[in-house]
């Protein structure tokens, strides 16, 4: 059994106990900043900006000038030399609490399990380990490299965001999902109730037919009783008239008349008199019933899971494999489409923008339009900002305004939420983890959620609007913009870190995508007849291949989007009705 001696874990764990500051929890993040040690003695809470090793204690800057005449030798280290600030209390408790004793200090080491002890993790745990040493004694043998630490957990940790981000969608499109088979559920009973409405009417018009045709006998019967009676009441009232008149010919006309009549009326009741009273019955079809009751419900209920496409090697060729065109017209549009933005949500959903009519579509899984929404101005760009909510850039003619609208899908249909207001004019914009960049077509801002203006990004050193779409990579590590007749790709703080040009883009490209797996997209044209989608490496500073031209159909696109769930490219186009959906691998 190993034996151990009190010893302190680091000269230093005991100083910075006596150092005080204040700690502020962000998130996971913790930021410390110091307290001037000086000024904490008087209770007042000031922020240090120097650091003194000999005097082992915090200075601001106003108690800092008076140490300096006190102590003319000493160095203090002002906040650009923090490596030799003494390490934050906060992080030091952090790190030395054990994660099963809370209460107690790391001050072991296991080398048997890989394990970090406290004294109580010691003996009831590692105590029969022969490899159980000190983390003072271990530190002096084995050596560490927290900046690739530092690197690896970066990477984890974008990795896990990226999960995260994935099962929160896919919290979205499983309700989504349900919602929509709600709505199927619902269309499914409309669909049995109009059957057995029209089953129902069958049958009442059936037994109408026949009560009708049971009436139309009986009412021939009375016609014909009432025809007899009157026809022998008269013959009756004319032998009473002649009968004591002697007029041989009118008795003998008489008698046969009557005889004939009583005849006809004897016929009739004998074939009448067994009649009984007619009535009408409905014996229901317990076929129906019987197999309803025997049925457990509409239908069947499944779920499954869905690889989504297009994960992988950011710089791998997309082929085309097939085209089909769908129409987006409604009955409301006073124009031709002209779709200059599309967006595809986790839950499948298809959102187009149709600046011509001044709507955005929504579309379902085989890109029939299911509902609209119109606003107060021209819709130009759009991106997703949740797995149901996407904010759309608009411009005001008559109010000589822009924003920011945000659009809420609720089931099938389109809700207004937030909007925001804007001092430059905005086409395009994309939103990543909590940033949102918007062009004005001479430059690209960056701003909060809220509407907090950030940044201006880049500007176009010409001064003329030619930068209207934007995109984003998957990480968030680079921006893409089309500038005039090139795609820019710049860092996170604005700088170009490469620029592409090719003849493609000699004239009007118009649209940049980036598929999940980082996969950039460019569409355009070139006057007169040269329509294209390319596909750009992940840095976006060269060709990979060309997607499609004019001889595959494309015909003045404007926007381009890549559908993650079916593996498509959607391409939307001016003055078009239609947009094209091409399948790829």
């Amino acid at each position: 059994m190993a034996t151990f001696s009190q010893s302190s874990i680091d000269k230093g764990s005991d100083i910075t106990k006596s150092f005080s500051q204040s700690t502020i929890d962000k998130g996971s993040d913790m930021i410390q900043d110091f307290l001037c040690s000086t000024c904490e003695e008087k209770k007042l809470d000031k922020m240090a900006d120097f650091y003194c090793e000999s005097c082992v204690k915090f200075y601001c800057g106003e108690c800092l000038n008076m140490h300096n005449k006190l102590f003319t030798k000493h160095t203090p280290y002002g906040r650009g030399a923090m490596k030799k600030w003494p390490v934050a209390k906060k992080v030091e408790d952090f790190l030395l609490k054990c994660d099963i004793h809370k209460e107690e200090s790391l001050k072991m080491y296991c080398d048997d399990h890989n394990e970090l002890c406290c004294t109580n993790c010691a003996f009831l745990k590692h105590r029969l380990c022969p490899q159980v040493t000190l983390i003072s004694d271990k530190v002096k043998v084995q050596s560490t490299d927290l900046q690739k630490l530092s690197v690896s957990i970066k990477t984890i940790l974008e990795e896990i965001t990226k999960l995260q981000n994935i099962q929160e969608a896919s919290i979205q499109y499983v309700q989504s999902s349900y919602d929509e088979q709600l709505y199927t559920i619902q269309e499914t009973r409309q669909k049995i109730n109009a059957a057995l409405d029209t089953i129902e009417q069958k049958t009442l018009k059936e037994m109408k037919d026949i009560l009708t045709k049971l009436q139309a006998s009986s009412k021939s019967d009375v016609d014909k009783c009432i025809r007899l009676r009157d026809e022998l009441q008269q013959l009756r009232d004319a032998i009473q008239d002649i009968s004591d008149k002697s007029k041989l010919e009118l008795s003998f006309i008489a008698t046969r008349k009557c005889m004939d009549k009583i005849q006809q009326s004897e016929t009739f009741l004998k074939g009448n008199s067994l009649q009984a009273n007619v009535s009408i019955t409905f014996q229901p079809n317990s076929e129906i019933i019987q197999y309803l009751s025997k049925l457990s419900g509409l239908g069947q209920i499944e779920h499954s899971t869905q690889t989504l496409m297009g994960q992988g090697n950011p710089n791998k060729v997309i082929t085309v494999q097939g085209k089909s065109e769908h129409n987006v017209n409604i009955s409301s549009d006073s124009q031709k489409c002209s779709i200059t933005a599309i967006c595809v949500l986790p839950d499948r959903k298809v959102l187009v923008v149709d600046g011509k009519n001044a709507n955005v579509k929504l579309l379902d899984q085989q890109y029939q339009v299911v509902s609209h929404w119109s606003g107060t101005g021209t819709p130009e760009g759009m991106c997703e900002i949740t797995p149901s909510e996407v904010a759309v850039t608009l411009k005001c003619s008559d109010t000589n305004t822009n924003e920011v609208q945000f659009i809420i899908v609720n089931n099938r249909q389109l809700v207004m939420g937030k909007k925001l207001q804007l001092q430059h004019t905005c086409y395009g914009l994309v939103f990543h983890q909590g940033d949102l960049y918007i062009t004005s077509g001479t430059a690209l801002y960056k701003y909060t959620l809220s509407g907090k203006f950030v940044s201006k990004m880049y500007e176009e050193p010409s001064g003329y609007a030619t930068i209207y779409s934007c995109a984003v990579s998957p990480t968030g590590d680079k921006l893409y913009i089309i500038s005039k007749d090139k795609l820019l790709t710049l860092a996170r703080d604005g700088s170009v870190l490469f620029t592409f040009t090719d003849p493609a883009l000699a004239k009007w490209p118009i649209g940049v995508n980036v598929t999940p797996s980082g996969q950039v997209l460019v569409c355009g044209a070139r006057y007169p007849n040269y329509y294209f989608i390319i596909q750009l490496d992940s840095e976006g500073k060269r060709k990979l291949a060309t997607l499609a031209t004019e001889k595959d159909g494309m015909v003045n696109s404007s926007s381009v989007c890549y559908n993650r769930h079916t593996a498509c490219i959607i391409v939307g186009l001016f003055r078009n009705n239609s947009i094209l959906v091409f399948k790829v691998q």
